[in-house]
């Protein structure tokens, strides 16, 4: 369930992108969950053309999925195929993390690629053709005479692309979910493709799981090669290998002579990111060999990772480890025995003599670890230092605490702890229980973190921080705006200010990019 000021975040990106209209429906599902067109018309009270065109956007730039279900129909009536629409606040977020997707890219691939993905960033979604001709349009005066060098060139990066999974095919735009009295119908008899009307998952996920494209099929160029929006008779033919549920799933995201369209695999990303924060939370608590132990370790391991929460690292041997570590012009010089102490250092056991020496890291505990460091900072700002060892003595603790334990290991004074106790209980930080002593016929009280609460607060808070920044950002340039309009040739006051603004957006923008880096710490990570 999304936060409060997660939905108002999320509507001012929209609004921002583009417009009022689209984020009134977007905010409408973000608000109400699935809904249908119709649904959609009585909440927003748009018209249908307009509510339509909405929808459209969203779906376009992959902020929106639709799927279909059947819908039983009235007394006499025959039941009815229903399109529903749900709001994907992740994709939302992402818009504001585009230029973070750039610099990776740039960094990786260098410029031509990155032009080819800040069309896909712009567009949402588009065709092989349509990337390759948008290529050569921009490069009209460098490629004037051949036409050709530039789609070769585009199609070169474009492949650079899809084989590093950073662009993926589209979802189906409207899969078909089966209602519940079919899936009853169906009995036993249910091959790996079930998955999508596992009743124990949402309607919402069972949809996400229908419109993804198979794995075989979800970075694979070699199929797309269309000519003038005709596909290639190679792409006509369908593999005998592919058992029968793939098949059909195939053909139907595949609808024949129809252009396959390419959006960025946000998935991707999100691994970078988490990788990127693993290295620097052990690299700051650690030592620099730590970060390049682990950083070897996911280098050698990405393509082998079945999710982007990977509890623990895939397991590795010792020789790869080491082998990946020395690639590395700040790890060339550390040696076999110096790696294998790292690794122990990251809370891998060494290995029984006489087995294979591999070693696998557990991710999900350094992320709680930087969590936790967050979260105390964060408690530490807001309510002081001996609020903070408090709060630090319960996360740890993990068992409800009676105060006296709570105020004499924390040396607070036990008036000051039971004033913090009660504050962090109300914030409804803490979990309060009420314990009566039969012996002394006395009544104890006992507290427990509310992690749940507490790391949602935080996540709710950090949403609410980010929209003040992006509110801010546009006040600061509607104030400029005049400013920002004139030419160079002005005079020295105008150009200070100029100069001014500049020096405040980044800033703030800044500011913005470390806060985003916390917020997909306790969400995406």
């Amino acid at each position: 369930m999304v936060s409060p000021h997660g939905i108002k975040l999320a509507v001012h990106l929209i609004s921002a992108y583009f417009g009022d209209i689209v984020s009134k429906v977007c905010e409408c599902l973000l608000r109400n969950g699935t809904l249908s067109l119709q649904q959609v018309l009585r909440f927003t009270e748009l018209n249908k053309e307009n509510a339509t065109n909405a929808l459209l956007v969203l779906i376009q730039h992959n902020c929106v999925q639709a799927f279909s279900i059947e819908q039983q129909g009235g007394f006499m009536e025959q039941p009815k195929m229903v399109t529903h629409y749900m709001a994907l606040h992740d994709n939302i977020i992402h818009l504001m993390r585009f230029s973070k997707f750039l610099a990776i890219i740039s960094d990786e691939f260098g410029q031509e690629c990155m032009e080819i993905f800040e069309g896909l960033l712009q567009h949402g979604r588009l065709s092989m053709n349509q990337i390759v001709d948008r290529y050569k349009d921009k490069h009209k005066s460098h490629t004037s005479k051949e036409n050709s060098t530039a789609a070769n060139v585009a199609h070169e990066n474009f492949n650079k692309l899809a084989q590093a999974h950073y662009i993926e095919r589209c979802p189906a735009s409207e899969p078909y979910l089966e209602s519940e009295k079919e899936d009853d119908t169906a009995g036993k008899k249910k091959t790996a493709k079930s998955k999508t009307n596992d009743p124990s998952q949402t309607l919402e996920a069972r949809a996400l799981a229908a419109a993804t494209p198979m794995e075989s099929i979800r970075f694979l160029v070699e199929a797309d090669t269309f000519t003038n929006g005709a596909p290639d008779e190679n792409t006509k033919k369908t593999s005998t290998t592919e058992i029968v549920g793939e098949k059909r799933k195939k053909i139907f995201l595949e609808p024949e002579n129809k252009e396959i369209l390419w959006r960025v695999n946000f998935e991707e990303f999100v691994r970078h990111f988490r990788h990127k924060c693993c290295i620097t939370h052990m690299t700051t608590r650690m030592d620099n060999v730590a970060g390049i132990v682990l950083s070897a370790i996911f280098e050698a391991t990405r393509r082998d990772e079945t999710k982007v929460k990977m509890e623990n690292t895939v397991p590795l041997p010792m020789d790869r480890i080491y082998e990946e570590a020395i690639k590395r012009e700040e790890g060339r010089s550390l040696s076999l025995e110096r790696v294998r102490d790292s690794l122990v250092q990251l809370g891998c056991e060494v290995p029984i003599i006489g087995l294979d020496e591999t070693y696998s890291i557990d991710l999900k505990k350094i992320i709680d670890e930087a969590q936790a460091q967050e979260v105390e900072s964060v408690v530490l700002k807001k309510y002081g230092r001996e609020a903070y060892r408090i709060f630090r003595l319960l996360l740890q603790s993990k068992r409800l605490c009676e105060t006296d334990q709570i105020w004499m290991a924390t040396f607070v004074d036990k008036k000051d702890a039971l004033k913090i106790l009660f504050q962090l209980w109300k914030d409804d930080l803490l979990h309060m229980e009420r314990v009566a002593n039969e012996g002394q016929k006395l009544e104890s009280l006992c507290w427990k973190l509310n992690k749940v609460s507490v790391w949602e607060q935080v996540l709710d808070d950090m949403y609410h921080a980010a929209l003040n920044l992006k509110l801010r950002l546009v006040h600061e340039l509607e104030q400029a705006k005049e400013i920002l309009r004139k030419g160079k040739s002005v005079g020295d006051q105008v150009l200070a200010k100029r100069k001014k603004v500049g020096e405040k957006w980044e800033v703030l923008d800044s500011s913005l990019m470390i806060l985003d880096d916390a917020i997909m710490l306790f969400h995406d990570f």
